[in-house]
């Protein structure tokens, strides 16, 4: 029962784990590669990718690998990949796939059609559908929206975010800055919480890179990302 529930949260630490991105007046491609940890212990790697698929479209993917303890005996893997307009300088999500695979898979898609603006969610169970909300987002793509709102001067932002019935307003804000030290290297890092909900989410976004160089929460089992390596043609 214990390594049940221990999978359990490690499937729902991997699928919530969210990317990050670096900001500019249009997306530009990037690689980004973080250290995965769950309670202080290493747990994997996580590579995440940004690039144009032309006509004003980008997929944005994360894809993690457990390489350590639990989640590597599991084989433990997960791959979330959204396409997004970009739209007022900002993402807009189209279709958002996740898929986290150990002895078992867990599947989820979401699709959005703005003609109708209606949100088409399915985990295999039948699917789900909601209104859109103009700017929405999804988890995978929620950092990357975060880090345009604070390299543009923001201190508290809303965040409209697709989820699994129904779209979510989700609140942040700017707590003070902090010395952050990762992979990557020290950083002074301004330090953002969620703060309309009781579950754990901390974001440590620094220059030159308007984006996480750090981020913590306690769904999923006190999972933490920490930057490794940057890259952009």
């Amino acid at each position: 029962m214990r390594t049940q529930n221990l999978t359990r949260s490690l499937l729902a630490g991997f699928a919530l784990v969210v990317s990050t991105v670096a900001f500019a007046a249009q997306p530009t491609p990037f690689t980004a590669v973080y250290q995965v940890s769950r309670q202080g212990e290493a747990m994997g790697q996580a590579t995440i990718t940004l690039k144009s698929v032309g006509n004003g479209e980008y997929e944005y993917s994360n894809q993690i690998k457990g390489t350590s303890g639990l989640a590597a005996m599991l084989g433990l893997n997960s791959n979330d990949i959204t396409r997004f307009r970009w739209n007022n300088n900002a993402p807009e999500t189209e279709t958002y796939t996740s898929k986290v695979s150990a002895f078992k898979t867990k599947q989820r898609t979401m699709q959005v059609n703005w003609s109708s603006k209606e949100v088409r969610v399915d985990e295999g169970k039948g699917p789900t559908t909601y209104a859109a909300a103009p700017g929405m987002v999804d988890r995978n793509t929620l950092p990357y929206a975060l880090g345009l709102a604070l390299h543009g001067g923001s201190q508290s932002v809303t965040l409209p975010v697709g989820v699994k019935q129904r779209v979510e307003q989700q609140q942040f804000k700017v707590q003070g800055s902090e010395a952050v030290k990762v992979p990557a290297g020290s950083f002074q890092a301004e330090r953002v919480t969620r703060t309309d909900s009781d579950k754990h989410f901390d974001a440590w976004y620094a220059k030159p890179y308007p984006l996480p160089v750090k981020m913590a929460q306690s769904e999923g089992g006190d999972i933490e990302l920490q930057l490794v390596r940057f890259s952009s043609p």
